[in-house]
């Protein structure tokens, strides 16, 4: 049986999975910002604030940064549909909260598709690299809400 699909667009006329064809778009300034928040156990979160949020490995937001960066840059290569994409700008905010680290990645280009995958992928590897950094404190820690917060430069903007 075959299913006509006007709404999924990595879904063709029978239904299978492939590359949205972009080539007649226009290229235009795209962003996206997502993010992600981690939640420690009470005792792993006083032990990161004492120790200055570092640990034998490292200063876990300034490393969760850079695993972040190197993500942005590398999700074609992880999401089977998505585009490669010129990265021109790629930026993080990690931000201690009473029990947990908030991250946020803002993502820029100029294509004919958007980066909210770009956003989200770098959102996401930030927080699994706090909990590879901070995983000898205890296997409580939770990665939370990893959403999209806002996208702009497509045919539709959005904004949670």
């Amino acid at each position: 049986m075959e299913i006509a699909n006007t709404t999924l667009t990595h879904l063709d006329e029978h239904a299978q999975p492939g590359l949205v064809d972009v080539s007649a778009k226009q290229p235009t300034v795209r962003q996206a910002e997502a993010e992600a928040f981690v939640r420690f156990e009470p005792d792993a979160w006083t032990t990161l604030a004492q120790a200055g949020f570092a640990t034998s490995k490292g200063p876990i937001s300034e490393v969760a940064r850079v695993a972040g960066t190197m993500a942005v840059k590398q999700t074609a290569q992880w999401i089977p549909f998505c585009h490669p994409l010129p990265i021109d700008g790629c930026e993080f905010d990690l931000t201690p909260e009473a029990d947990g680290m908030r991250i946020r990645c803002r993502v820029s280009t100029t294509a004919r598709t958007g980066v909210e995958m770009e956003a989200l992928t770098g959102a996401s590897t930030a927080a699994l690299t706090l909990y590879d950094m901070t995983k000898s404190l205890g296997h409580g820690t939770e990665i939370l809400h990893i959403r999209l917060l806002s996208k702009s430069g497509g045919k539709s903007d959005f904004t949670a």
